[in-house]
């Protein structure tokens, strides 16, 4: 029996993994999952879920391969070691001035990309590396973003979906609070308002503190339901959005660091109010742009991506392995061994 391993760090990562849980086990193979820190939630997990206990439990699973949604995992964990991002690629950069979605760690055996836009750069970069290949899968968090809507979705008015990033020099969420807050007393539109797992405390209390029957705040760890119920998304540079433009529905964004002909970007919170109702007309201009943002993003609408990654692994797994060979990383897998403790062969 084949046999999976999702390897963790953030509670995002249960909606990116799971429809590819699902699509092993309807392969008859077996996933088990790992988590790496103190920032994931176990009381996320189903109780028919398989939960690791350590490395030595991991080795001895003995993975063929091993998803990871986050930046690295370590060398010492078995099996094909494959990326399938945490987001789409919205733009942020690091501290050297590069788009860190397409950030080689050396790590991954295997990138499954999401669509043209990203396939392409990382085709590039894996002929200049040499020991990783690229597949275009399409990402396998949004297979059931094309399943029936999970939600009754409420018809009586709009629902605003506001998403924020953590960052400090990205977010929205406390620029545009006192907005938000005075278009919820006004019951025109109900809000539902989800952030980042990093998100400082202090925001979030404060738009806890503004809930009534027209505002909800939202903690989960799958934002889909989210994305299908809501009519307009508000946001800033979280690749959240993106998510929600692949379901062809309007974003307004606040100060988004690369503003696209597909979006709605204000600066002032004072044109919130007024974005939302040109939002909700769907202009046929910014149709016709999130269209072609659809077709280069992620063109894979039939729900597929996770049986696509799991043939892209059974077909890297059937060729030879490689001749060049990944970075030693020294340094850095020094640090992850210090983290999980685990320091034998």
């Amino acid at each position: 029996m084949s046999r999976y391993l999702f390897y963790i760090s953030q509670n995002y990562s249960f909606a990116i993994l799971r429809p590819l849980q699902k699509a092993i086990l309807a392969r008859g193979g077996e996933a088990a999952w790992f988590v790496e820190g103190d920032n994931v939630n176990h009381e996320f997990f189903n109780k028919d879920e398989v939960l690791l206990p350590s490395i030595d439990a991991v080795k001895e699973y003995n993975p063929r391969a091993v998803f990871v949604p986050g930046n690295v995992v370590p060398s010492f964990v078995p099996g094909l070691k494959v990326g399938v991002f945490h987001g789409f690629n919205s733009g942020k950069r690091n501290r050297k001035g590069k788009e860190d979605h397409f950030n080689i760690r050396g790590s991954f055996d295997l990138y499954c990309t999401q669509g043209p836009n990203t396939t392409e750069t990382f085709k590039i970069l894996a002929e200049k590396a040499g020991y990783f290949d690229v597949k275009e899968t399409g990402w396998p968090a949004i297979d059931p973003l094309y399943e029936p809507l999970l939600v009754k979705k409420e018809i009586e008015r709009p629902t605003i979906l506001f998403c924020s990033t953590f960052s400090r020099n990205l977010t929205s969420a406390p620029h545009l609070f006192e907005e938000i807050k005075r278009l919820s007393i006004t019951g025109k539109y109900r809000w539902l308002v989800q952030f980042h797992p990093k998100m400082p405390k202090e925001i979030i209390e404060q738009y806890k503190a503004i809930e009534s029957e027209h505002l909800s705040f939202v903690e989960t760890d799958n934002v889909i339901p989210l994305l299908q119920e809501a009519d307009l998304m508000v946001c800033d540079t979280s690749s959240v959005l993106l998510m929600f433009l692949l379901l062809n529905k309007p974003v307004v964004t606040f100060n988004n660091i690369s503003p696209k002909e597909y979006l709605i970007n204000i600066s002032e919170p004072e044109l919130l109010e007024s974005s939302i109702e040109l939002g909700l007309t769907k202009p046929k201009g910014l149709m016709t742009n999130i269209e072609s943002f659809i077709e280069q993003t992620h063109p894979y609408q039939d729900g597929g991506s996770s049986e696509r990654v799991l043939d892209a692994v059974d077909e890297i797994l059937s060729r030879p392995q490689k001749s060049v060979k990944k970075p030693l990383n020294l340094l850095r897998q020094f640090k992850m061994r210090k983290k999980l403790g685990y320091w034998k062969l």
